[in-house]
C-alpha cells in the first residue's frame, strides 16, 4: 500500500496537469509563481476559472471539465494519492481544461490572485462536527474566497450533511450574503435543477444515495465588500 502511494506521488511530479505547493514552498517563496497568471501561463486561454475545494479523487473536477470545455477547472486537495486518479483520467481523456493542485486549502490566497477565480465548488466537504471554524463554509474560509472571487463570483455547496447545509444557511443569513438556489433534496424535491447537480456523482454521493440519504445544495454570492479588511497574510500566522 505504501509503495503504491509512493509510486503515485512520483508519477504526479511528472504529470503536466498537476501542481504542488506545500509548507516549504510557502516558507521559501511565499506566493506561487502562477498567482495571477493561471489563465495566461497554465491554461493558455482567458476562460473562467472554477475551483473544487476538497476534490478527493477528482470526479467532479473531471466531470465539469467534460461538460464545460469553455471553463478551466482546478481540483484542490491535500490527499495526493486520491487526486492521482482524477489527474490520470483527465490526461487520458485529453482534458486540457482540468488541472489538480495538491496543497492545503489554507494556502489558496498565496496561489490565486484577487478576482482570479469565478466559481468555487465545495463537494461533500468534511462537516467538521467538532470544529465549526474549520468548515469550508465558515467565515474564516469565506473571507479567503472573497479575495479570490470576481465581482459576480459564485460559491456552490453540495453535501449529504444536514449539519453542514444548515450551518452554511445560518452563516449566509448572518453575514447577509445572497442565496441563488437552495434545495434540501436535489433528487427528490421535484424542482428543475441544472444537470451539473445530478449528472456528475462522486463515489461518496453514490454511496450516500444508496443509503437513502438526501443530497442538499445551496449556491450563493458573497455580499459586496465582504472581507476587504480581513487579514489573510502572512499565512504562517493564520493557520
Amino acid at each position: 500500500m505504501k509503495q503504491n502511494k509512493l509510486q503515485r506521488f512520483a508519477e504526479m511530479k511528472e504529470m503536466p496537469n498537476v501542481v504542488q505547493f506545500g509548507f516549504r514552498d510557502v516558507e521559501n517563496i511565499g506566493l506561487h509563481p502562477l498567482r495571477g497568471k493561471w489563465k495566461k501561463e497554465f491554461f493558455k486561454n482567458e476562460n473562467p476559472i472554477v475551483l473544487e475545494l476538497g476534490c478527493g479523487k477528482g470526479e467532479y473536477t473531471v466531470g465539469m471539465a467534460e461538460q464545460f470545455p469553455n471553463k478551466n477547472f482546478i481540483g484542490i486537495d491535500i490527499k495526493g494519492a486520491r487526486m492521482h486518479r482524477g489527474a490520470k483520467i483527465a490526461i487520458t481523456k485529453g482534458l486540457n481544461n482540468a488541472a489538480f493542485l495538491r496543497t492545503r486549502i489554507d494556502f489558496i490566497n498565496a496561489i490565486f490572485d484577487e478576482g482570479e477565480v469565478d466559481e468555487i465548488w465545495l463537494t461533500f466537504s468534511d462537516p467538521q462536527k467538532e470544529k465549526p471554524r474549520k468548515r469550508l463554509s465558515s467565515p474564516l474560509f469565506l473571507v479567503r474566497y472573497a479575495h479570490l472571487l470576481g465581482k459576480d463570483g459564485i460559491i456552490h455547496l453540495k453535501t449529504d450533511s444536514v449539519l453542514l447545509h444548515e450551518y452554511t444557511l445560518e452563516i449566509i443569513a448572518e453575514e447577509k450574503h445572497t442565496i441563488l438556489e437552495c434545495s434540501n433534496d436535489i433528487y427528490g424535491d421535484g424542482k428543475p435543477h441544472d444537470a451539473i447537480l445530478t449528472n456528475i456523482q462522486t463515489a461518496y454521493e453514490k454511496r450516500f444515495l444508496g443509503e437513502g440519504m438526501n443530497i442538499t445544495y445551496v449556491s450563493f454570492r458573497l455580499k459586496e465588500g465582504y472581507g476587504v479588511d480581513a487579514k489573510i497574510f502572512p499565512l504562517t500566522e493564520i493557520l
